[in-house]
């Protein structure tokens, strides 16, 4: 469709690109995160619940571009610090967790849902401005991929569910606290991440993980 200049010069839509930029620095490193994610769990449920986001993460960015496509505009990243700072909980998590542990898992998931979210919310708002601005077409390719970011997010916590006991019962290694229980533990270790988000953390977006000692 044809985007009408006051509509391309207005604050909405100078938000609306930046947060689109955001969101497709978000999908082109979220796809290297995953990757890693898929290599690090342990159950074999979870390492296909985290490939197949892997794959249709790289849809999303695809689909994005097609977004920039629609509104005449090159696709252009811009890096977010929320993002940064919950992809350092990843790396965070597979650092401070035992491999091969149930564990290890629980706290997958819950980086990997804070990122779903954040995602969630990001999609929702993108199409909602789309619709305003009359840009229908962009608003139903956000939405496709709302709904999917949704399903993920509903399937990560099916497979919490199947891993939670296993984590309450299992035994904690070496410098974690054996009386408390997996999803608590696996709470306060990704709500510590959040503090490592600092400079030189965004060496780790391209997949390398460089990591802080």
């Amino acid at each position: 469709m044809q985007t009408n200049s006051s509509t391309l010069n207005s604050a909405l839509q100078e938000f609306f690109v930046t947060a689109l930029q955001e969101i497709y620095w978000s999908e082109v490193n979220m796809a290297n995160t995953l990757a890693t994610m898929t290599e690090a769990a342990t159950t074999q449920e979870l390492k296909k619940s985290f490939d197949l986001h892997r794959q249709q993460t790289e849809t999303h960015a695809r689909a994005l571009e097609n977004v920039f496509s629609l509104l005449a505009l090159p696709p252009q990243q811009e890096p977010s610090a929320g993002l940064q700072g919950l992809f350092d909980e990843g790396w965070q998590v597979i650092d401070e967790t035992e491999q091969g542990s149930a564990q290890r898992d629980v706290a997958l998931i819950i980086a990997a849902q804070k990122v779903e979210h954040y995602e969630i919310a990001s999609y929702g708002t993108l199409a909602t401005f789309a619709e305003i601005m009359g840009h229908q077409d962009a608003k139903d390719l956000l939405g496709q991929t709302l709904d999917e970011e949704k399903e993920a997010d509903e399937k990560l916590t099916q497979v919490a569910g199947e891993i939670n006991f296993e984590a309450e019962t299992e035994q904690g290694g070496e410098g974690q606290e054996q009386e408390t229980g997996g999803m608590a533990m696996a709470g306060a270790r990704s709500h510590r991440g959040g503090s490592r988000s600092t400079s030189g953390s965004r060496s780790r977006s391209n997949g390398s993980r460089s990591k802080k000692r």
